[in-house]
């Protein structure tokens, strides 16, 4: 007789879960899609088994060696009644960092801020599948970022972490990719920290007091991108906003749902101040102090927080599960153990020497010194080259390898080729590196500095953040003695002072370069690489240039241990605030700059009407005599009357160019783009009146001009 459906539910609620995979029947088929298949699984569950999802283990202890239940960065059980598995989250944001034990187990790849000095969305999908690969072969579902906050304060000390750079569109382009990618392999990616964490210092306290307008033009558009390419959870960051926690504030998560996120909110690890499941928090990490059973279930008898409320947290996670394919794994691929592998490869490692290239940014060329292609030279590598180079900064956004390719290596291979001969100094004592400079053919100082999770640096300058506080006075010694022939690289986790930029020949930023920066930064000085990299936040002239009052920066009463953030300078963030002020750039260097050893020119502009929006197109030119290519930016200034800074609203970048060839470039400016954020309708509106195209090669090396009418009464 065969079973009835009623029958068919009981034997697979009381079946036990497979070793090897979930259980039969339990979740219904995939066609039936994630959400009905979560609403269905959902239906099955007890209370407690609901409520053990919303949380990680009593303790919160992480990344620990004797339990599955401790064993990553972040843990929520497994239901294994159900064949729900473990979900196991691990830091970060480039790349599964490792508890000691592990440690050179993983690829350090380059963090965040190289990749949004690409401009290159094709990287920033590799970078995703490499990263995600690695979390997947190392038993990880959840990769704890990529990070986003825009890098409205200079000095902050995670700046280094985030792909937006300094500009919102930046970050709302660049992390698609990125989330596709991680999620490609099965591992759910985490946009964070939402929202307006920019700052470290007194982040778990400080209040960022912002308007409706401002988050939404300035601070929401990369997590806007990263929901847009199906994002499965969110962090909710330390800070307040408006003098509420970002894990408890009902208004932006609120407006994190307003902007299509269906996906699943998580506490950073010690951020939850409540039991907020009703605010919109769906998780707590990495314990269980405020969203644990008990106090769940007070909350549930006394009517604060409803059933259907934590029905609708376990349905989100469970169809995020679902629909990135965990739940359809063999639960073995998220056994513990796995993080033990080395999942370190050698494609994996080729394509990390190959990002770091791609988001490596030629600053300054004069006379060409660089690429160095002449046979027999001599050649002087001064500064933190050896085994003191910068390759990646701290805090969870920091992963320890099994090699690091230094520069003086790269550099000593690739010389070899060319019969030249290299000659190290550490650059400890100036005069001693200027007697080496006078007598080289070429000169190539590496300075560099840091910063981490947890603090802010205290200054741009090189000589912050790191033990040695001479880098400066070397530069300025060595370009005294050999300017036209000295070339600097600069590792920075941010913006940066470079007093001496105008004394010496080449200057070249690597951000933070991942474990391959020698290899990556001898392809770029030897022309193996092109550069193409562009600027992704300004290089200032000297600190605070954009007049941050204490209010703004790091905040009042107390400057030392601010409680609230004014972020009155609203939409003027980075080099919105250069152009509306006209600041020149004497030592620093402009949002979007970047050089090439070959040259390109713009032309036949047309900008026309398609439907709702703008089509602009125009021809780019390799007028050099390498092949290369070019990142094409577009910046609009809206109608006087709308009153908004210049802005970034497009970019591409072209294929590689030989001499001589064009590629036409074609940016479809949305409504969306033509539109600012109205606090008394709480919603976009387009813009009337006459726009200005500016598209060239920087914000400041704008080549070719145009403009267009824009008229609509329809919102978007």
């Amino acid at each position: 007789m065969p079973l009835s459906m009623a029958s068919i539910w009981l034997l697979c609620a009381v079946a036990p879960c497979s070793a090897h995979g979930a259980v039969p029947g339990a979740s219904g088929a995939p066609a039936l899609g994630p959400a009905e298949r979560a609403r269905r699984l959902v239906a099955r569950m007890t209370v407690a088994e609901k409520l053990s999802m919303l949380h990680g283990p009593a303790g919160g202890s992480a990344q620990c060696s004797v339990s599955p239940r401790c064993a990553y960065v972040g843990n929520v059980a497994p239901i294994e009644r159900l064949g729900i598995p473990p979900i196991n989250m691990n830091d970060g944001p480039q790349g599964f960092r490792t508890a000691d034990a592990q440690k050179g187990t993983s690829t350090a790849w380059p963090a965040g801020i190289t990749l949004a000095a690409s401009w290159d969305e094709a990287a920033a999908l590799e970078w995703g599948r490499g990263m995600g690969k690695e979390f997947y072969d190392k038993g990880s579902n959840i990769q704890l970022g990529p990070g986003l906050n825009v890098a409205r304060v200079p000095v902050n000390g995670r700046n280094f972490e985030y792909l937006s750079g300094e500009d919102p569109y930046l970050g709302y382009r660049m992390v698609q990719p990125v989330v596709k990618g991680i999620q490609s392999q099965k591992v759910l990616a985490n946009a964070k920290h939402f929202i307006l964490n920019n700052q470290e210092t007194n982040r778990g306290a400080v209040s960022a007091e912002t308007d409706e307008r401002t988050r939404f033009e300035v601070y929401y558009p990369p997590f806007e991108g990263a929901i847009e390419a199906g994002v499965a959870s969110v962090m909710c960051s330390y800070n307040k906003i408006n003098n509420v926690y970002s894990c408890e504030n009902p208004t932006t998560l609120r407006e994190l749902r307003s902007l299509g996120f269906e996906g699943f909110v998580m506490s950073d690890w010690g951020a939850a101040h409540s039991t907020s499941i009703a605010a919109g928090l769906d998780v707590e990490q990495p314990g269980q102090d405020w969203m644990n059973a008990e106090l769940l279930e007070a909350a549930l008898k006394s009517g604060a927080v409803k059933e259907a409320q934590v029905d609708d947290s376990v349905r989100r996670i469970l169809t995020q599960l679902y629909a990135i394919g965990v739940m359809d794994e063999p639960l073995g691929t998220w056994d513990w153990r796995n993080r033990l592998r080395n999942v370190t490869t050698a494609a994996s490692v080729a394509s990390a020497r190959k990002l770091s290239g791609l988001g490596t940014v030629l600053l300054r060329n004069e006379g060409q010194l660089l690429p160095l292609r002449k046979t027999g030279q001599r050649v002087a590598v001064i500064g933190l080259a050896d085994e003191k180079a910068i390759y990646h900064a701290g805090g969870s956004g920091s992963v320890e390898p099994s090699f690091v390719s230094t520069p003086l290596q790269g550099i000593t291979d690739a010389a070899k080729a060319l019969g030249s001969q290299v000659t190290f100094d550490d650059g400890s004592c100036a005069l001693r590196a200027a007697a080496l400079a006078k007598t080289s053919d070429v000169v190539l100082v590496f300075v560099g500095t840091l910063s981490a999770e947890g603090s802010d640096r205290g200054s741009l300058s090189l000589d912050v953040g790191v033990d040695w506080h001479s880098q400066n006075a070397l530069v300025a010694a060595v370009a005294l003695a050999a300017g036209a022939k000295t070339a600097v690289v600069v590792t920075t986790p941010g913006a940066v002072l470079l007093p001496w930029s105008r004394e010496v020949a080449a200057i070249v930023s690597n951000f933070m370069p991942g474990q391959q920066a020698g290899n990556a930064i001898a392809d770029i000085l030897f022309g193996h690489v092109n550069p193409s990299g562009k600027l992704p936040l300004t290089f200032p002239n000297h600190d605070n240039e954009t007049d941050f009052s204490p209010a703004q920066y790091p905040g009042l009463p107390n400057p030392r241990v601010p409680f609230y953030a004014f972020y009155t300078e609203r939409l003027l963030v980075g080099y919105r605030y250069y152009e509306h002020h006209n600041i020149s750039f004497t030592t620093g260097f402009p949002f979007g700059h970047g050089l090439s050893y070959t040259s390109f020119e713009y032309s036949q502009l047309d900008i026309q009407g398609t439907l709702g929006g703008m089509k602009v197109s125009f021809l780019v030119r390799n007028t050099g005599s390498l092949p290369g290519s070019e990142v094409a930016q577009l910046y609009l200034y809206f109608p006087e009357a709308a009153g908004e800074p210049l802005q970034l609203k497009g970019f591409q970048k072209t294929s590689t160019l030989a001499p001589g060839s064009a590629q036409e470039v074609s940016l479809l400016l949305r409504p969306r783009e033509l539109s600012i954020w109205n606090n008394g309708e709480h919603r976009w509106m387009p813009v009337d009146g006459r726009f200005q195209v500016r598209i060239g090669s920087s914000s400041r090396d704008i080549r070719i001009k145009g403009e267009f009418f824009y008229g609509t009464q329809a919102f978007v």
